[in-house]
């Protein structure tokens, strides 16, 4: 409904693509892209469309909201299919530790703090994320890089034992043969993945799809070019990151600070 809403508004202001992306400054194979249904676009593109379509520019919004949700949902569920079908798996983490490496405890903060409808609802949650932790260690699992920017780990858990447990847990699946964890610190600074978190799957076939998000939307990635730029900012963030030997001692020694700072028992 958005894109057909977009190519109609152009088509009856009788601006071409290039007149539009003048007016915009937005590239026309962009907004080709929005008027095919290829791309859901961003809040700021659709405001500077509704900027040109003036009275539309409403209407604009209210569809961009439903279409990302259902692109939300339409790429995730695509995403999980591809998931199950890896070899390999790199994520780069920036707001949570990776569902893949949580305990049931953070799992469960985590969700509730999503709003979940009720507390079955909750519970079903937390099963199905800790379910697809299965993939890491089936017959033949896949190889599962998770680079945790430290942010992630400095955002404890409300609960202190069930944080404790979080990074008791990660040290132990570190040492699984298909895994490795490394560390961002913030000492690394800027860099091409500030604030959006990403996961490469590379499939049987030797193709490779990525998935990036943030806390409002998805993007699945499946063309070779867009795929390859997103590696290449992983490979160079990876280049920043501790060594698995490292980071596994900065997460014990975030253990040894909680449990210096927990309150006398005796």
């Amino acid at each position: 409904m958005l894109a057909k809403e977009l190519a109609r508004l152009r088509e009856e202001s009788g601006m071409s693509l290039a007149q539009l992306g003048e007016e915009t400054t937005y590239d026309r194979a962009y907004l080709h892209k929005l008027e095919t249904g290829a791309r859901v676009g961003s809040p700021e593109v659709i405001a500077a469309l509704g900027a040109v379509y003036g009275a539309a520019g409403e209407h604009l919004s209210m569809l961009w909201v439903l279409a990302r949700e259902d692109a939300f949902a339409d790429k995730y569920k695509r995403f999980m299919q591809l998931e199950a079908k890896a070899t390999v798996r790199y994520e780069y983490a920036v707001g949570t530790i990776p569902g893949l490496l949580q305990t049931e405890g953070y799992a469960r903060e985590v969700l509730q703090a999503a709003h979940p409808k009720d507390d079955n609802d909750l519970s079903e949650q937390v099963a199905a994320r800790l379910g697809r932790q299965d993939l890491l260690r089936g017959d033949d699992p896949p190889h599962f890089r998770a680079v945790l920017d430290e942010s992630v780990l400095r955002r404890e858990a409300q609960d202190p034992k069930e944080w404790a447990a979080q990074l008791e847990h990660l040290v132990a699946v570190s040492g699984l043969p298909n895994v490795t964890i490394q560390v961002l610190p913030f000492s690394a600074g800027l860099h091409g993945l500030v604030g959006t978190s990403l996961t490469i799957l590379w499939l049987p076939d030797g193709s490779a799809v990525a998935y990036t998000e943030d806390a409002r939307s998805g993007e699945l990635f499946e063309g070779a070019a867009d795929v390859e730029d997103l590696r290449l900012s992983y490979d160079l963030l990876r280049d920043l990151a501790l060594s698995p030997r490292e980071s596994v001692a900065f997460i014990k020694t975030l253990m040894e600070d909680g449990r210096s700072c927990a309150p006398d028992q005796t």
